[in-house]
């Protein structure tokens, strides 16, 4: 079905830029994927003069043969064949170490700190809307178009970033930090597309990577063992400790902190019976400066005020007294209702209106209302819910 309407006619595409897509550099981040890969061929169909970017991240050599990965050599690959299919220029530029500085050594250090970081976020606001908007800047195009599915939607008040039509696919959650400025030049032609609609347009095109799996969320671990990359990025990384119950009993020990997040059950290594009626136990804590893991029952994950900072607000001015909102707080768990009230400094309180679990520092508190995104921050804590 969705073959049968890519078949039928290619979107029309207007990126609003006031001028003939003849005319229109457009600079397109091509990772590739089957996502950027359409994004290049429909703006290329389109008329505009299109110029593939994909960016060389990590040292590739273990990843070049894994599936799910991305900015790796075979992407690297797909993606100089699909440029080369659609007849437009195709450059690769080694970000390597700035993806060190800015997104790995950021994601080690978090988990150090006991935090559990979103490595694709820090890539996003950084590398790529950063970085690579100023490339393209450099090479005279009129904006930078990227394969996410989301949609940005002309406001009164100009450009905002909006929920992808399909939501399934929304990516929304992982462009939060993406600035007034940044959205002003950044366009996403896939907005208004499934994935499914998206594939058949890659299959209409003919390209390579039609069937391409996606990728996978770390792209820098190419085996999927992150405690291992820490460990080389930080060496030392996974020294023990205890892990010990909110009553302050010691239940055993660990082989690092990184290797726990807020919330986990599984891979405790503390056996049964150590609570009332072998009630399961989840890491409710990580005291990083202690090196210990602290553990409890569930109901004491439950928060209802978490703290943000380096808050990215893409709203109307956020009154003292605050507003009300629908907020993520994971990437995974639905819109919870909430009051937003803004702190000094960049920070802000959110107030669930109901509890929530699994909260952890370094995570993101995604602020939406209806499908508008109105911005975000990094989760640096949360009052749980008192008995």
């Amino acid at each position: 079905m969705a073959l049968a309407a890519a078949q039928r006619a290619a979107p029309a595409i207007d990126l609003g830029l006031g001028k003939p897509p003849a005319s229109s550099r457009v600079v397109v981040a091509m990772s590739g994927g089957v996502d950027s890969s359409v994004t290049a061929a429909l703006l290329a169909e389109a008329g505009y003069d299109v110029v593939g970017i994909t960016l060389q991240l990590y040292d590739h050599g273990a990843a070049v043969s894994r599936k799910g990965a991305c900015c790796a050599g075979s992407d690297i690959h797909d993606a100089r064949r699909v440029a080369e299919a659609l007849g437009i220029p195709h450059y690769v530029l080694d970000y390597e170490s700035r993806f060190r500085e800015s997104v790995m050594d950021d994601f080690a250090d978090s988990y150090l700190r006991g935090e559990t970081p979103i490595p694709c976020v820090r890539c996003n606001q950084t590398v790529k809307f950063r970085d690579l908007l100023e490339t393209a800047r450099d090479l005279g195009a009129e904006c930078l178009a990227t394969g996410h599915y989301v949609q940005r939607v002309d406001g009164a008040a100009g450009p905002e970033l909006h929920r992808g039509a399909d939501p399934a696919k929304d990516q929304s959650y992982f462009l939060f930090a993406t600035t007034a400025e940044q959205l002003d030049y950044l366009r996403f032609p896939l907005g208004g597309l499934s994935k499914d609609e998206t594939r058949a347009h890659a299959a209409r095109f003919g390209l390579s990577v039609a069937d391409k799996p996606d990728s996978q969320d770390i792209c820098f671990v190419p085996s999927g063992n992150y405690g291992a990359v820490i460990e080389k990025l930080r060496p030392g990384a996974g020294a023990p400790g205890d892990i010990v119950h909110l009553d302050g009993r010691v239940l055993g020990r660990h082989d690092g902190i990184i290797h726990y997040t807020i919330g986990q059950r599984r891979g405790l290594g503390i056996g049964g019976g150590m609570t009332d009626g072998n009630a399961p136990l989840y890491v409710v804590r990580i005291e990083p400066d202690a090196r210990q893991v602290v553990v409890g029952p569930r109901e004491a994950l439950a928060v209802t005020d978490v703290y943000v900072k380096d808050l990215n607000w893409l709203g109307a001015p956020l009154p003292a007294e605050g507003v009300e909102v629908a907020v993520k707080v994971r990437s995974t768990r639905p819109p919870l209702p909430a009051l937003i009230r803004p702190l000094s400094g960049g920070r802000a309180i959110v107030s669930l209106l109901r509890p929530e679990e699994g909260v952890s520092a370094g995570q993101a508190c995604v602020i939406y209302s209806c499908d508008r995104v109105l911005g975000g921050g990094w989760i640096m804590g949360a009052e749980r819910v008192r008995p």
